[in-house]
């Protein structure tokens, strides 16, 4: 066009000024775009995974070029851009080979102490007859306000939530069982108040 004689100065000028305003405007589209490619070839997660983004947590139902959707638990549905899943912590549940479990219960102080040295052994042999969670620890850990409490570690060998809840749920109604035979009573919060009469 300059060699036609057609002044070309301000026309790349203005379509310099034209490519700097795109390019702002394009910006977060663009971000978006190449953290579509960050997520394809790195695959922190796959669609069908179970996923928490801090508050937030839904099986991913689509990976699209801009943003992820995600079906929550409540079953609205999370749209969250590209660019804020490569940044934040992400916890992918679906690639977890087992679950560990921490748990505490408390007993009353009126228990007999002979009682109390026998839970551990209680729990543990609960834990043998059960299917698909294996013991790692239980121990006599602290004196409550109104308990003599017991915290015990355990494994479910299964991702499944599901699963955890119906093994922790066999649990507890063996526990119950056993302190009842035993004669042995869950505390619950109880205060003791002592009055004296002064004459």
């Amino acid at each position: 066009l300059s060699n036609m004689g057609i002044e070309v100065t301000s026309l790349i000028a203005g379509l310099g000024i034209g490519g700097v305003a795109v390019a702002f405007a394009l910006q977060g589209v663009l971000s978006d775009l190449f953290a579509s490619f960050s997520l394809y070839f790195d695959k922190p997660f796959r669609i069908g995974d179970f996923i928490i983004i801090g508050a937030d947590m839904g099986t991913v139902e689509k990976i699209g070029i801009k943003t992820t959707r995600i079906r929550t638990l409540q079953g609205e549905e999370l749209v969250v851009s590209n660019t804020e899943l490569t940044t934040a912590r992400v916890q992918n549940f679906k690639k977890m080979q087992e679950r560990r479990i921490v748990m505490q219960f408390g007993i009353t102080y009126e228990t007999p102490q002979s009682r109390v040295q026998e839970v551990p052994g209680v729990v543990t042999s609960i834990f043998e007859a059960l299917e698909g969670g294996r013991l790692d620890r239980v121990h006599f850990t602290s004196f409550g306000d109104s308990a003599l409490i017991f915290e015990v570690v355990y494994y479910v060998e299964s991702p499944d939530y599901a699963v955890y809840l119906d093994i922790q749920q066999q649990f507890n109604f063996a526990l119950m069982a056993r302190f009842t035979e035993l004669g042995v009573d869950f505390a619950y919060p109880t205060q003791t108040i002592y009055t004296k009469t002064v004459s």
